[in-house]
């Protein structure tokens, strides 16, 4: 018990005398803002991907298009992100001479992944949808997009909440590996304190409980957000 009380000791001494919690609270702060950003990215990125892949195939641009896509989905879900993270940042960015800083790639990257996914849980939710939705909007004199995009999609939404809310929790989890592109995050965070420190145990042991609590909240939020949708229709 007195060798875990001098492990904290020395945990607490890097995180707060030697100013690890600056450290922790940029991670955090990335960790949140490349799966938050990347998420949207993917959600933008998907929807259009899995609305050109329900459109009716008779004529030449559809099915083109529709080939477009399966490639682009059949690329990014067939490559471990961390392979696409490092291609993109040492093999395309000096190629186009291009300069962006570490985290901006990581938001990239994980939105192009994402939407990869994505497209796949919108094209379901879209198939979910009664067929009869889309007649009655064409019927109306809605065009095919705007009665996807209005009618539609809305409702294939709330059909894929849930499954949305576990790609959010993928892409916090998965923010770990942007450390190989040089981009802080809570991994390298408290790495640091723990070489400061000596002491990797403490640390790793908060990470993980960071994590969690991360994970919980996106849980419960997703459960609120399902109930209110649930009383929203109900009051329909």
């Amino acid at each position: 018990m007195g060798d875990f009380s001098k492990k904290v000791d020395a945990f607490l001494d890097a995180f707060i005398n030697q100013n690890g919690y600056a450290k922790v609270l940029e991670g955090l702060q990335n960790t949140l803002l490349i799966a938050v950003l990347g998420l949207v990215i993917g959600i933008l990125i998907g929807t259009v991907i899995a609305i050109v892949r329900v459109l009716p195939k008779y004529k030449v641009l559809p099915r083109v298009l529709n080939g477009i896509c399966s490639f682009y989905v059949g690329l990014f879900r067939g490559t471990p992100i961390v392979v696409q993270l490092l291609v993109f940042y040492y093999v395309m960015l000096p190629l186009l001479g291009l300069r962006i800083s570490s985290v901006n790639v990581a938001i990239i990257v994980f939105g192009l992944n994402s939407g990869a996914y994505i497209s796949e849980i919108m094209r379901s939710g879209i198939l979910s949808v009664d067929h009869g939705q889309m007649e009655a909007g064409r019927a109306v004199g809605l065009s095919y997009w705007t009665t996807m995009l209005k009618i539609v999609i809305p409702q294939a939404v709330k059909n894929i909440l849930p499954t949305l809310g576990n790609e959010f929790i993928a892409l916090i989890k998965e923010t770990s590996v942007v450390s190989f592109v040089g981009a802080t995050d809570l991994y390298i965070a408290f790495n640091m304190i723990g070489s400061n420190s000596y002491e990797f145990m403490v640390p790793y042991l908060v990470m993980a409980l960071i994590y969690i609590v991360l994970v919980l909240l996106i849980s419960l939020g997703i459960k609120i957000m399902e109930r209110s949708l649930r009383k929203s229709d109900r009051r329909h």
